[in-house]
């Protein structure tokens, strides 16, 4: 392609990571002429917004933005997507870089219509991790129903009786067990880190009882559980005995702002639990929500304008505390918590059906750090070296943001990787 003023686009550039921000970076290049390759370590695109009920500011569901932006992917020839693969290694300077690339085996070809009959008769079952271990998936399955590609996996777990089960069931001859892994290299002029994050450990968080008591979860655990393909088909139960929670307490900054755990402000915590908080109104009408923080960030005048509208909400208690000790009380599997009200300065002993941890956002980063000449803060997230240029991070990779946040750097990021091809 070229302009009647500028020099040939040459080059190619790589994208790793396929969430909301890796498809923004690697649509933006691609859709102005440049050949983009997209590496996902998981088996399908879309990352953490897949696995969101709905996502601020508009509260749209998942297929709102990805929907549209998988069918630019269909239509776009010069996007060539790699999942199931992770960046072994990347050499070499600005404009010319060889990057080691390992992709493991599905087992399943291009074939694949996702009928479900190879999911019908396998009988080995594994953790879902999707839905963060709530619930149990076929060795044989499709990762979601907004799985990008539309194609099953079948996991390594499953033993040779049931591999020729499946195999007998396709009628199309989709499944081949002996594909192998295997390793190549790419050559490309610019690299964007689009990683994401990880909810951050809540084992790690020693007070707040996450893993030894049931009725304790996770921000991202509720996601799933309001979610129409969660683990409840959207019904908010407590995980000890599937009740309908009467009283829910919420502890913000789980692990945030703690110079034992994450020292920084996650940005997106608090919206996710005003937002959580509504998600529960409209099951339970009756249900009490009482929400302890340090103090509440809502960026932006839309998002304070949600959180003023939850604070007219007779049954949304907000408590400026933070909670120090939880235990669960004998025979009911319901949570004792204890805090401190900052305002009166008095002690708070609470009871609640189910105690919700607000746990920050941990860069991928910081977990697996890529084999490349990248800078990083004592966080973990990449920062972004611009005068050097050829290797960039966009969406969380960088920094803690929203969906509409990631997807704003991530377009300059796909700006500055063409850049750095036509110097």
């Amino acid at each position: 392609m070229t302009t009647e003023n500028s020099a040939p686009v040459s080059g190619s550039i790589m994208v790793v990571g396929g969430g909301i921000s890796g498809l923004t970076t690697a649509l933006e290049a691609a859709e102005v002429g440049y050949e983009v390759f997209l590496i996902e370590k998981e088996a399908s695109l879309g990352g953490r917004v897949t696995q969101l009920k709905h996502y601020f500011p508009k509260l749209c569901p998942p297929t709102c933005g990805l929907e549209i932006n998988y069918r630019r992917l269909k239509d776009n020839k010069n996007i060539k997507v790699y999942t199931l693969s992770e960046v072994q290694n990347v050499d070499g300077k600005p404009g010319d870089y060889t990057v080691t690339v390992k992709t493991a085996p599905r087992y399943v070809n291009s074939n694949c219509t996702c009928c479900g009959e190879c999911e019908k008769v396998c009988e080995t079952e594994i953790s879902n991790e999707f839905n963060f271990g709530m619930d149990r998936r076929k060795a044989a399955y499709l990762p979601h129903n907004m799985a990008f590609p539309q194609r099953y996996v079948m996991d390594s777990a499953m033993g040779k009786e049931d591999r020729d089960k499946v195999k007998e069931a396709c009628k199309y001859d989709a499944i081949d067990f002996t594909m192998e892994e295997s390793t190549f290299d790419l050559k490309v002029g610019a690299v964007v880190f689009t990683t994401g994050w990880q909810p951050y450990d809540a084992t790690r968080i020693d007070n707040l009882g996450f893993g030894r008591y049931q009725n304790i979860i996770t921000n991202m655990m509720l996601e799933r559980l309001a979610s129409s393909n969660g683990p409840t088909e959207g019904k908010i139960i407590r995980p000890s005995d599937d009740k309908a929670p009467e009283t829910i307490a919420f502890a913000q900054c789980a692990g945030s702002r703690d110079e034992n755990h994450l020292p920084y402000c996650s940005y997106i915590c608090c919206l996710a639990s005003l937002k959580h908080a509504t998600y529960i109104r409209a099951q339970y009408p009756d249900a009490k929500i009482y929400i302890y923080y340090i103090d509440l960030r809502t960026p932006g005048r839309k998002y304070e304008n949600f959180y003023a509208k939850l604070k007219e909400d007779e049954n949304v208690f907000f408590v400026k505390g933070k909670v120090a000790e939880v235990s669960e009380e004998s025979g009911t599997g319901n949570i004792n918590l204890v805090a401190e009200d900052t305002i009166s300065g008095e002690k708070i002993r609470q009871t609640v059906d189910m105690l919700v941890l607000a746990t920050g956002m941990q860069p991928t980063c910081a977990i697996d750090k890529p084999a490349a000449d990248l800078t990083f803060d004592d966080e973990g997230f990449i920062i972004n070296d611009f005068s050097k240029g050829g290797l960039f991070a966009a969406g969380c990779a960088n920094k803690p943001a929203d969906v509409v946040t990631s997807n704003q750097n991530a377009t300059g990021m796909a700006l500055k990787a063409i850049q750095t091809l036509r110097r």
